[in-house]
């Protein structure tokens, strides 16, 4: 059985997860519903999508899930810079968010690459 914990990607986007729950907390309040949910959503399906799939059999289904957590690395991608376009975030904020994503989105794609090839 495969331990999705032990995945390095999974790691980074459970980080990046926890860090956009502490920073959204500071958004207004009127966009609990709105904005700060949608990011909160988005990032955190990105390792659960990864956790989902190294549950699941075989590297086809292992990428379907991987390829579904980028599409949600590329939300949250977008809702970082709307955030910061509405001043919801700090410029540093903004950056830091935006250079862990695009890590994840780094790994991601290395780890797509490689159960791809594997097949």
């Amino acid at each position: 059985m495969r331990d999705f914990r032990q995945i390095s990607v999974w790691a980074k986007a459970h980080a990046l997860t926890l860090q956009i729950y502490k920073t959204t907390a500071t958004f207004p309040r009127e966009e609990r519903y709105g904005l700060t949910s949608q990011l909160r959503r988005a990032a955190a399906s990105i390792p659960a999508n990864i956790a989902e799939g190294y549950g699941r059999v075989g590297d086809a289904e292992l990428a379907r899930f991987l390829q579904i957590g980028m599409g949600s690395a590329y939300e949250v991608e977008y809702h970082l810079l709307l955030a910061n376009d509405l001043d919801f975030l700090t410029d540093s904020d903004h950056q830091h968010l935006q250079s862990l994503t695009i890590e994840v989105k780094k790994m991601l794609s290395g780890l797509l690459s490689k159960v791809r090839g594997s097949r």
